[in-house]
């Protein structure tokens, strides 16, 4: 199979709201996004998908080499092979792509985050340096447009910790701070448990503010001149956005229930968010 054949199924098969974003771009750009996508995807798999940390441990190692190989120009996995193929056209340091395993393999070794600041280095590994190398991808004149893709992942990512608490629960894992737990009087046990309540809701609004306060901080960081090129992820933060928007209006029952739009819904507003330019 072509490699990027490979890395546009892997996307597609996802279900991912990014993957309505990636449509409007050009062919050249298309392939690029896609192949950091399936990267980002092959990665995250291994940490979720694997129940012994020591064969995650190992496989992570081993796309550690994988993005050696590719940089050096012999890749053995269709991901690896796109990656290299991309790599002339569009500057992808390895040492970001590193930094993204680094950011998963921090799933391996830690479930609790004592406060924000932890969870923002978590945050920045798996999705801010994603958003930086997307806007590589999809182009931009003035470096301004670096800090709001910074501010548009962290924004993202704290929006898949809010929409997927229960199902980290399930998995043993807790991303929402153990300060701010203590603050709102919600005991870890409860949340495992899916146990919600007065505390737990006023807890995850909290958590929505602070997200939708880096989707707003990103959007004074975009530049006029790049607005254009960087529609993609004005799509994703349109898409995102929404999604949690429904996640309030349901009372935030993120505990028992993964709430999510339909594709339908996620295309029609890719595509009004692309006309408007």
């Amino acid at each position: 199979m072509n490699p990027h054949t490979y890395c546009q199924q892997k996307a597609a098969a996802s279900g991912s709201s990014f993957y309505y974003s990636f449509m409007f771009l050009p062919p050249e750009r298309r392939q690029a996004i896609m192949a950091l996508y399936a990267f980002c995807r092959e990665v995250d798999d291994v940490v979720d998908e694997c129940n012994d940390p020591s064969i995650a441990q190992t496989t992570l190692d081993w796309w550690r080499g994988e993005v050696e190989r590719a940089y050096a120009g012999a890749p053995t996995h269709p991901v690896g092979q796109a990656l290299a193929d991309i790599r002339p056209r569009f500057n992808l340091p390895a040492e970001q792509l590193i930094e993204i395993i680094d950011g998963m393999q921090m799933d391996l070794t830690q479930t609790r985050y004592l406060d924000f600041k932890g969870l923002r280095l978590y945050c920045y590994r798996v999705a801010s340096v994603v958003g930086s190398l997307a806007a590589e991808i999809f182009g931009y004149q003035d470096r301004q447009t670096l800090k709001y893709a910074h501010d548009l992942g962290l924004a993202f990512q704290l929006t898949n910790i809010i929409r997927d608490v229960g199902e980290d629960a399930r998995r043993g894992r807790i991303y929402l701070p153990v300060d701010e737990l203590q603050r709102f009087n919600v005991p870890a046990s409860e949340i495992l448990d899916a146990k919600s309540s007065d505390n737990f809701r006023a807890l995850m609004q909290f958590q929505a503010e602070r997200a939708i306060a880096y989707y707003d901080q990103a959007m004074t960081q975009l530049p006029d001149a790049d607005r254009k090129a960087q529609r993609p992820g004005l799509i994703m933060a349109a898409i995102y956005r929404t999604l949690l928007d429904e996640i309030a209006r349901d009372d935030f029952q993120v505990l028992t229930q993964r709430t999510s739009l339909t594709p339908v819904r996620k295309l029609w507003i890719a595509t009004r968010t692309w006309a408007r330019g």
